[in-house]
């Protein structure tokens, strides 16, 4: 049993890629890790190492996210809640139908918000705690080719700001609320979107490693932030070029020809033999 008052941090879509390097990288800062996913046997092999703590979590079933966090709660202190867990598609909106539109906003968008209001039903009754929202550039930014994704994230970043406006108005100086926006991510989520047109926004800036995110998420569970992007010029950009929505669409030729770039060159680095 993890020892009372131990700091007990939830990461979803923790069984590979980002979350798994966040769960990683919390364990060896010293939390109590209950990592979760829609894959039992993955997840489980992901937390065997950083301590054998897992649990299947389908973030769109809300009562299950209650659940979850009433387990973390059992064992310890409730400190960190990580909605990590995400789904990407890319393409022409009007290329995805009813169903994949709704899938992606109930995982993105909504199934963040369930993670969300569990851990605050806990951290609210402690009087303390954190949840990091994973939100992604495309928090920031109407990214071209990625625009139902981008719709979830935009809601996700909303979401999160308001709530936290909603607990500083009812008295809550202690629960914090951050959202984490990272560039472009080398994980599997986009392993195989090299020769994707619709996948050119992920490839147009600095592609970072899971490691690197998964550091400043620590840092930020350390010093909660309203919203922090990674690399910080390139939030800067994309807020820039959000504040000039005119300005945003002429450049999509741009945009488009340096993500393209950008592909070519992630493809020669995942090709290069001491990247294997």
């Amino acid at each position: 049993m993890t020892p009372p008052g131990r700091r007990v941090a939830v990461v979803t879509g923790a069984a590979g890629g980002l979350g798994r390097a966040i769960a990683t990288a919390l364990h060896a800062d010293g939390w109590s890790v209950l990592l979760t996913d829609l894959d039992a046997a993955a997840v489980a092999t992901a937390a065997a190492p950083l301590g054998g703590w897992s649990a299947v979590l389908d973030v769109r079933d809300e009562d299950a996210c209650a659940v979850i966090a009433a387990s973390a709660a059992s064992r310890g202190d409730l400190a960190l809640w990580v909605n990590n867990a995400g789904i990407l598609i890319t393409g022409p909106s009007w290329e995805h139908d009813g169903p994949t539109r709704r899938r992606v906003l109930d995982v993105n968008a909504l199934g963040a918000m369930n993670g969300t209001l569990a851990a605050l039903a806990v951290m609210r009754r402690q009087g303390h705690g954190h949840v990091l929202n994973v939100v992604s550039l495309a928090g920031l930014v109407a990214a071209p080719g990625e625009t139902v994704y981008a719709a979830s994230k935009h809601a996700l970043l909303a979401f999160s700001l308001g709530t936290l406006s909603d607990l500083r108005m009812a008295g809550y100086r202690r629960v914090h609320i951050s959202c984490l926006c990272p560039d472009g991510i080398w994980t599997p989520m986009l392993h195989d979107r090299l020769d994707d047109p619709g996948a050119v926004a992920s490839f147009t800036g600095s592609m970072l490693t899971a490691q690197r995110v998964a550091a400043r998420a620590v840092r930020l569970a350390h010093r909660p932030r309203p919203v922090v992007s990674l690399p910080r010029w390139r939030g800067a950009q994309v807020r820039l070029l959000d504040a000039l929505p005119g300005l945003a669409i002429a450049l999509t030729p741009l945009v488009q020809a340096a993500g393209r770039a950008g592909q070519r060159r992630q493809r020669r680095r995942a090709a290069s033999p001491d990247r294997r």
